[in-house]
């Protein structure tokens, strides 16, 4: 235990000092190609680390949450590098002008189609505007009642308990980084925009995954992934289609992203199963992105019945293909005997993990 202690902190001084590094040069010099070259090093420690790569290469081209017009301050730069957070982006208020600017943008005047963005650009409306079924004491219960499932996992068909599992990630997620979130907004005052708009809510997996989960990926996949290939696409196979493969794209990033981070924490060699379900979560999203523009919104269904359908989905295909590799990696008992010990052997985490 001491060992994994002193590795710890000298990871953290390693990234702290890499940090400080980039944010000299990013004060020194200016973004593009230049800026990137100095800051190419600190990316390949990072990838052994692992630590997160993509907010670097945002900023070597002054963009993502670490660029800001003036800079950020050392402290907060530190912050957001290190932190699950991105600061608020302050909402533009709308006028008359701009309200019928975007209403006459909203279709294409040559085909007259809807462009929808898969990954949409929303900052200002990134949490929708509906009633929050479960606030964080509520969640925190539910967190402690279903580690007391486990208790009695015998007793129940191995497919429920991976259903669980969803929910307790949810659950698990949406609290670690609301803390962590209220930590750093008490710390530097600012004001930081939410990781998750309530996934349980979402009516399509374009809202699912667009707008209410892992919002922070979702932005940084779409300013590294999504927009430089839907630019690319749009000269090949025209704007109207662009975003296909542009989301298939990011999915692919991403499906690879967690197979590494799933190695990283297992140390076994990869089954794909992770892989093939955001391959799977892409392709479907492509579908139903594809039937909405040709059927347009007479034919859509009740947004009750289409978000028990996206959530049943959602839930079904992550015990299928997501859940099991974790589970025979063994990163699940890990993260209860690392827990157990942070908490000095809590009893309720010690018969999870019996």
């Amino acid at each position: 235990m001491e060992g994994e202690i002193y590795n710890f902190f000298k990871v953290c001084i390693t990234a702290l000092i890499s940090l400080c590094y980039c944010y000299s040069v990013g004060r020194i010099i200016p973004k593009g190609t230049r800026r990137l070259l100095p800051i190419l090093p600190v990316a390949a420690l990072f990838l052994y680390l692992p630590l997160n790569l993509s907010a670097l290469f945002l900023f070597a081209f002054g963009k993502g949450p670490l660029s800001s017009d003036p800079p950020i301050s050392l402290p907060r730069f530190l912050a957001i590098a290190c932190l699950p957070i991105k600061i608020q982006q302050t909402p533009l208020k709308k006028s008359p002008q701009r309200t019928q600017n975007t209403k006459n943008h909203t279709r294409s005047p040559q085909n007259g189609h809807h462009k929808e963005n898969p990954l949409p650009q929303n900052p200002e409306n990134i949490r929708p505007k509906t009633i929050l079924l479960l606030n964080y004491p509520t969640k925190a219960l539910l967190f402690v009642m279903l580690l007391r499932v486990y208790d009695y996992g015998d007793h129940f068909h191995p497919n429920l308990i991976l259903l669980i599992y969803c929910c307790h990630l949810y659950l698990a997620l949406d609290l670690i980084l609301s803390s962590i979130q209220a930590t750093a907004r008490a710390a530097f005052g600012m004001e930081l925009e939410p990781q998750f708009g309530e996934p349980y809510l979402s009516s399509s997996l374009q809202d699912f995954w667009g707008k209410r989960w892992n919002l922070m990926v979702t932005n940084i996949l779409r300013l590294t992934i999504y927009e430089p290939l839907h630019y690319a696409a749009s000269a090949a196979i025209g704007r109207k289609w662009a975003a296909l493969p542009a989301v298939m794209a990011s999915f692919l990033v991403s499906g690879l992203m967690h197979e590494l981070m799933f190695f990283y924490m297992g140390r076994v060699k990869p089954t794909w199963e992770v892989m093939w379900f955001f391959v799977l979560h892409g392709a479907c999203l492509v579908i139903e992105v594809v039937v909405k523009r040709k059927c347009g919104a007479k034919w859509r269904l009740q947004r009750v019945l289409t978000g028990l359908m996206t959530v049943t989905f959602v839930m079904v295909t992550a015990s299928w293909l997501f859940f099991p590799q974790l589970l025979r990696d063994g990163v699940v008992k890990k993260a209860l005997e690392e827990y157990a010990a942070a908490a000095v052997e809590d009893p309720v985490v010690v018969k999870c993990r019996n």
